[in-house]
């Protein structure tokens, strides 16, 4: 049976009370809380630090889930795991060595993982399958918040799902960008199982009713 997770981004959120943000969406209903790193070099947006990471890391118990939009990789990501992140997830394009970018989170003791812009292969995978907790397919080109669903996202999370499949290993499937009440049921049907979203829960006044919402749509999923 697919678990399914919701994983709030706190791009989205009110950073002049960071706190009591976080608290609420996990109270909420939250299984994850994704943050995301950019520094106006891999792409053309700045916002936030392993000292923000450390911040909010004793408001929850959850997973953090730590998307760097950077390049170079390997440099900041032992400061992430020591700030309190459990998952750090890269794109193979910012990173000279894959492989070794990869056993770096691990051996900072958190879950690793890949992600993939709209225009890039997954032949990354193939061999550092082995080095994979998660896999996180872009729905949108990386950078803002606030952007519209590429469908063509559904394509690269079936395609991920059958590596996933084939690989016999136990590989979290992660979709960002986009997504919504109306689309969610439709990326679980392609396969993903954990569903990054900012400005559709943070962007309204009830967390909840929001949070409740996606579950509804990913049970008729499930039951179908």
């Amino acid at each position: 049976m697919t678990t399914f997770r919701i994983a709030p981004s706190i791009l989205s959120a009110d950073f002049a009370r960071l706190g009591e943000e976080v608290r609420n969406v996990v109270t909420a209903g939250a299984d994850i809380i994704h943050f995301d790193v950019m520094d106006n070099h891999y792409v053309p947006n700045l916002t936030i630090g392993p000292l923000v990471c450390e911040a909010i890391r004793p408001h929850v118990q959850v997973p953090i889930d730590v998307h760097l939009m950077v390049k170079p990789v390997d440099r900041i990501i032992p400061d992430f795991a020591k700030a309190g992140a459990n998952i750090i997830t890269f794109h193979p394009e910012a990173s000279e060595h894959v492989d070794r970018s990869l056993q770096l989170i691990r051996d900072n003791g958190c879950k690793s993982g890949l992600v993939f812009n709209p225009g890039t292969p997954l032949h990354y995978l193939e061999h550092v399958m082995d080095k994979i907790d998660i896999i996180l397919i872009m729905s949108v080109n990386p950078g803002f918040g606030g952007q519209s669903f590429i469908p063509q996202a559904l394509k690269k999370i079936a395609e991920a799902r059958r590596m996933i499949d084939e690989s016999g290993r136990d590989i979290m499937l992660e979709v960002d960008g986009g997504i919504k009440i109306d689309n969610i049921a439709a990326a679980a049907a392609a396969g993903a199982d954990t569903f990054v979203a900012g400005s559709a829960i943070f962007g309204k006044p009830d967390y909840k009713a929001v949070i409740d919402a996606m579950r509804a749509e990913l049970a008729a999923v499930k039951g179908a």
